[in-house]
C-alpha cells in the first residue's frame, strides 16, 4: 500500500486525508442515525400512557429531553400542553428544526469531500503531467521521470474517484434517511398533539 502511495507522489496525501475524514464521518453518522437512537420504538405510546396517568411532570420532560431526538420534540410539545394547538405545533416545529440540524451534522462535510475528491485527483493529474513535460530535454526524455509522472497522474485520478463515489453514495443515503426520520417524527408529534387535546385516541 505504501508503495502505491509513494508511486502516486505527494498530491495523493490530500486524497488520503479526505478519505480518512470521510470514513470517520460515515462511521459516526452510521452509529448516530440508528432508528433505536433517534426514534425509540413505542416511545409515543409510552409518552401517551404517562401523560394520561400523571400528566406533564418535570421528570417526564427531563427524561424525554435527554433521551432521544424524538423525545426532544415530544418534550417541546408537552411543555406547552395547556396552550392552544397552534402554539404547541409551533413549539414542536422549532424543536424539530433544532433536531434536524443535529441529525444533519457532518453531512455537508461528507458531501464536500465527495465533490472535491475528483478535483484533488485532477490536481494530481496536472502535477503528473507537469513532471512528464519537465522530463523533456533537447537530448530526449528521461524514461524514469516520465514513468513517475504517468504514475502520479493515473494513481491520483483513480484514488480521487475511489474516494468520491462511496462518499457520495453515503451522503445521499444519510440525507434520505434523515428526511424520512424527520417526516416520521413530525407525524408522531402531530399525533401526540391531537391526543393531548382529545382530538384523537
Amino acid at each position: 500500500m505504501f508503495a502505491i502511495v509513494e508511486a502516486a507522489g505527494w498530491p495523493i496525501w490530500f486524497i488520503v486525508i479526505a478519505s480518512i475524514v470521510a470514513l470517520a464521518i460515515i462511521g459516526e453518522r452510521w452509529w448516530s442515525l440508528r432508528a433505536s437512537i433517534v426514534m425509540p420504538r413505542n416511545l409515543l405510546a409510552q409518552v401517551v400512557q404517562d401523560f394520561r396517568q400523571n400528566g406533564v411532570t418535570p421528570q417526564m420532560l427531563a427524561r424525554l429531553a435527554n433521551g432521544s431526538p424524538l423525545g426532544q420534540v415530544f418534550a417541546a410539545g408537552l411543555r406547552n400542553a395547556k396552550s392552544p394547538t397552534p402554539i404547541i405545533k409551533e413549539a414542536i416545529e422549532e424543536s424539530g428544526r433544532t433536531v434536524a440540524i443535529e441529525l444533519e451534522r457532518f453531512l455537508t462535510s461528507l458531501g464536500t469531500i465527495a465533490t472535491i475528491s475528483p478535483l484533488l485527483g485532477l490536481f494530481g493529474t496536472v502535477v503528473g503531467m507537469i513532471e512528464i513535460f519537465g522530463s523533456q530535454t533537447p537530448q530526449g526524455g528521461n524514461p524514469l521521470q516520465m514513468a513517475h509522472g504517468i504514475s502520479i497522474a493515473l494513481y491520483n485520478t483513480a484514488f480521487g474517484l475511489v474516494v468520491a463515489v462511496p462518499a457520495m453514495i453515503f451522503y445521499r443515503h444519510f440525507r434520505a434517511k434523515v428526511d424520512v426520520m424527520l417526516v416520521d417524527m413530525e407525524m408522531q408529534a402531530i399525533k401526540l398533539v391531537e391526543i393531548i387535546h382529545g382530538e384523537r385516541r
